[in-house]
């Protein structure tokens, strides 16, 4: 089933406008003819159920974008999971509910690459969700994004509304998590090839072998593929986003540093976890609409070092772990 949404006039609200992701999808439904709704935390905690309900049947949004969600990388997965799995089901029970009872009539909720098995098939179909172990590493948000993909069907099934569901690859860009700590493996390359650039180390240690492979999209080409589906896809399975090429952590590593400027050389460290060896999603399903990313890996890099640099300036790059 894939009938258009018509966005024109449309009241959207963006669960999350705040984090990388939910703030570029605010610039791309700029260009749309809807009125873009949004919320600080301090006036809405999506863990509160009652204070979301209220809201949405104060705002009475016609489309929500979850896009809200408590992330990290290995290090901080491994740390809390508790927080990993508990607070993002509730924040997505609560946002979904809260919509079916305020008669949403669209809603897109965002997943992670993460759901797939850690063996599964590569290039990865969607058919492959719940054909294997997951990761050990950040097996509980996994397990919090399968639930909600599983809730949008469920609502769906038993209620009849359009509710649908992305699951982007890996996401970089401007407005990233720059903290080592609770960053993804290009904030923390890019910010540890610019500090060695800055302050003339000769060394940049990589966590792990360097071997894995995985496929990246900058957040502005993700932005613009959910907002394509948002309008134009209606259907029971969730949708791969992402590039349908991958580059191994080491090459990624190479490649940063270039972007960066610094001329460090790159060592491993083999005591670290490498996570899941290859993780490429099949984006045919959604390349055979004709929808296709404009960044290039590199150019997309460029992008967001510039933003880096202008906004560390300005003391506004996060360097600490974002509040989901």
């Amino acid at each position: 089933m894939n009938e258009a949404f018509d966005l024109r006039g449309k009241r959207v609200f963006v669960a999350g406008h705040r984090g990388m992701v939910g703030s570029a999808i605010v610039r791309r439904l700029a260009a749309e003819d809807c009125e873009i709704l949004t919320v600080a935390r301090s006036e809405l905690d999506l863990l509160d159920q009652a204070g979301v309900r209220r809201w949405m049947a104060d705002h009475r949004p016609d489309a929500v974008v979850m896009a809200a969600a408590k992330v990290g990388g290995i290090l901080a997965n491994d740390r809390l999971p508790v927080d990993f799995l508990h607070e993002n089901l509730v924040v997505q029970t609560n946002v979904m509910e809260s919509a079916f009872r305020s008669e949403v009539q669209k809603l897109l909720f965002l997943g992670s690459s993460c759901i797939y098995p850690k063996f599964a098939p590569q290039p990865i179909p969607e058919d492959a969700l719940l054909t294997g172990p997951l990761e050990p590493t950040n097996e509980w948000y996994a397990i919090a994004k399968i639930a909600g993909l599983k809730l949008c069907q469920a609502y769906r099934r038993q209620h009849g509304v359009d509710y649908i569901s992305a699951m982007p690859t890996n996401l970089y860009g401007q407005g990233d998590n720059f903290d080592l700590d609770s960053s993804h493996v290009i904030p923390a390359l890019m910010r540890k090839a610019h500090e060695a650039k800055q302050a003339g180390r000769k060394s940049l240690q990589v966590w792990g072998s360097g071997k894995p492979m995985r496929e990246f999209l900058y957040v502005d080409d993700a932005a613009d593929a959910l907002v394509f589906l948002l309008k134009n896809y209606s259907g029971d399975s969730h949708v791969n986003v992402g590039t349908g090429e991958d580059i191994t952590i080491a090459e990624l590593a190479a490649t940063v540093a270039s972007v960066v400027g610094s001329d460090a050389t790159i060592t491993f460290d083999p005591t670290k976890p490498d996570g899941t060896p290859r993780k490429l999603l099949d984006v045919s399903r959604l390349f055979a609409t004709g929808w296709r990313p404009r960044y290039s890996l590199r150019s997309g890099l460029e992008q967001t070092y510039a933003w880096f640099l202008r906004h560390i300036e300005a003391g506004q790059v996060r360097l600490s772990a974002p509040e989901s």
